[in-house]
């Protein structure tokens, strides 16, 4: 009991600050650019890159601080060492920062695929990954499949996979940029060709593909792997996936928000601030800014000084749960993703549900600001 409640006072005089981290891209079969020309990203030349993970602390590929005191360490180093103040009381995942967040950019569409639910056979089982997708660009024909149509049985599926056609089973869905979609664990789905998202999901990199649009991989030349049996044991009704107008709310004069999806694992909300706002940030749980739009920056007491982080379109900024006197100024309109876990931020301002809601935008409000370009990043 003394240990813990050292280790506990220990904790709770870290010095922490806001974090940008060193993205890690990933080159997909189904990828394009649209993170170097829609994001302004610097990417590897001539590859497809498909993903781009903003923040991961799954083994093997977790991200590293690229600024300050704790530049170059990686994540995982940092909820050992910073504890409690930089996760609160959020639960942890197997010891690991329980989110991991990503751009996606689909040149091509992805597999038709299913990810383990928590009910899973043991054999197919895996870290369960419930996940969310916010559209940011959408070509005039970009769309979600998601869960099946009414009817498809299991054996009609499989068929369907055999002949080449089990995307006319699927529920296609239109979308276009300010979307939401929530995509539970065990739902089949597949994000079609020319859209990037924002992704946040639980921490897990397991899938099994059903469907691979009958195209080959071309380093090999062959068919990527199918699990077809597997998949199948993990196909679960898309139920609850309730479709309701975006909910927004004006949180100040100078600040707009809007509540995107919510659930047991995530809070998903768009917020929009006004240039030159200065206030407070008045969190006691850690939070994740996807910044869409306008430059700022996060300020925080850091031993007697003050440290300043900067943020620009496409940067991810992690706040630790235990900074002190953080606040946030704008120099421009800014738009941001706010995801916290699992309860959202008093920026808010208004009451939160007790049980999960799926809130789902069908069309971007008039708030909404398109992403920008990244301007040339300045030193941070």
């Amino acid at each position: 009991m003394l240990g813990r409640l050292i280790d506990e006072m220990k904790q709770a005089i870290v010095d922490v600050y806001p974090l940008l981290f060193d993205p890690i891209y990933q080159t997909r079969i189904w990828g394009g650019r649209r993170l170097e020309t829609l994001l302004g990203r610097s990417l590897p030349p001539a590859e497809p890159i498909g993903e781009s993970w903003e923040l991961s602390d799954l083994p093997g590929a977790e991200s590293r601080v690229r600024h300050g005191p704790a530049r170059g360490r990686p994540l995982h180093a940092l909820v050992e060492d910073w504890g409690t103040s930089l996760t609160g009381r959020t639960p942890l995942c197997d010891g690991r920062f329980p989110l991991l967040i990503k751009y996606l950019d689909a040149d091509q569409p992805l597999s038709v695929q299913v990810h383990p639910p928590p009910d899973a056979d043991a054999d197919v089982a895996g870290p369960v990954k419930h996940e969310a997708w916010v559209v940011l660009h959408a070509d005039p024909e970009g769309c979600v499949y998601r869960g099946l149509r009414p009817g498809v049985t299991a054996d009609r599926l499989r068929s369907a996979i055999h002949d080449g056609h089990a995307p006319d089973l699927l529920e296609r869905i239109p979308v276009r940029a300010g979307q939401a979609l929530y995509l539970p664990a065990g739902v089949v789905h597949a994000l079609g060709g020319g859209v990037l998202v924002a992704e946040v999901q639980t921490p897990s990199d397991v899938t099994y593909r059903l469907f691979d649009w009958n195209r080959a991989d071309p380093h090999t030349g062959r068919p990527r792997d199918l699990h077809i049996d597997q998949a199948l044991r993990c196909l679960r009704p898309a139920q609850n996936l309730v479709q309701a107008e975006a909910r927004s709310h004006v949180a100040s004069v100078w600040t707009s928000v809007t509540r995107l999806i919510s659930c047991s694992h995530f809070v998903i909300e768009r917020v929009r601030m006004i240039e030159g706002v200065e206030q407070d940030v008045p969190y006691a749980e850690p939070v994740i800014w996807m910044i869409l739009a306008g430059e700022g920056e996060v300020s925080c007491k850091f031993g007697d000084d003050r440290m300043i982080v900067g943020f620009a379109p496409s940067d991810t900024v992690l706040l630790p749960a235990g900074l002190r006197e953080a606040r946030v100024r704008t120099s421009s309109v800014c738009t941001w993703l706010e995801i916290t876990i699992p309860v959202p931020s008093p920026l808010a301002g208004f009451d939160r549900p007790d049980r999960a809601v799926l809130r789902a935008a069908a069309e971007p409000p008039p708030a909404f600001v398109p992403l920008a370009v990244r301007p040339e990043k300045r030193e941070k």
